[in-house]
């Protein structure tokens, strides 16, 4: 698994140890980085169920100026800990353990908004649209936030006056859907 583009391009990451987490393809992550460049901006990038950070790295080795990564599985926290070290920019990292729910709370009280967003919970967890709607209520994005969801099943569209579809994909299992707020 390596770091696709930009600063730290070409940097080996590691995987988190077992099989509780599963990593996002390299076609995959290619793939949404490709449909997403062109709304890319430089701001705050949020990987809400981190794994190995891969997204949320790439996202800052894009130009994002800092990364949220966030997993309640100590595996995966020391696994970022260590993929973030071998960037030689932890200063634009900030790891949270604990529960996307917790999280959100978290980033609202402390009013954190995000440009961009990858929701890839784990297979077996059918939430992402309660996430999505509590994330726009919370007050967590930032206009033209680009919000992209990876999971196995069919994404039921999200109605909300202010998200946009910009893409779907399919690839074998996975289900790739990018949407647009914009406020």
């Amino acid at each position: 698994m390596r770091v696709v583009s930009g600063e730290f391009r070409g940097l080996n990451l590691k995987a988190v140890p077992g099989d509780s987490t599963r990593p996002t393809s390299a076609k995959v992550k290619e793939s949404i980085f490709s449909i997403i460049n062109p709304y890319l901006t430089d701001g705050i990038c949020l990987d809400l169920f981190a794994g190995t950070g891969s997204l949320g790295i790439e996202a800052v080795s894009r130009g994002y100026e800092t990364g949220y990564l966030v997993d309640k599985n100590y595996k995966a926290i020391k696994t970022i800990k260590e993929n973030i070290e071998k960037t030689h920019s932890e200063n634009r990292f900030i790891i949270q353990s604990g529960n996307a729910t917790d999280a959100l709370k978290k980033f609202a009280a402390d009013k954190i908004r995000f440009d961009l967003i990858f929701l890839d919970p784990p297979y077996r967890m059918h939430i992402t649209d309660e996430i999505v709607e509590n994330m726009i209520s919370e007050g967590l994005l930032n206009d033209q936030c680009i919000i992209v969801i990876e999971t196995d099943y069919v994404i039921e569209k999200i109605s909300d006056e202010h998200l946009t579809t910009i893409q779907e994909k399919t690839y074998g299992e996975t289900q790739i859907v990018i949407y647009k707020y914009e406020e």
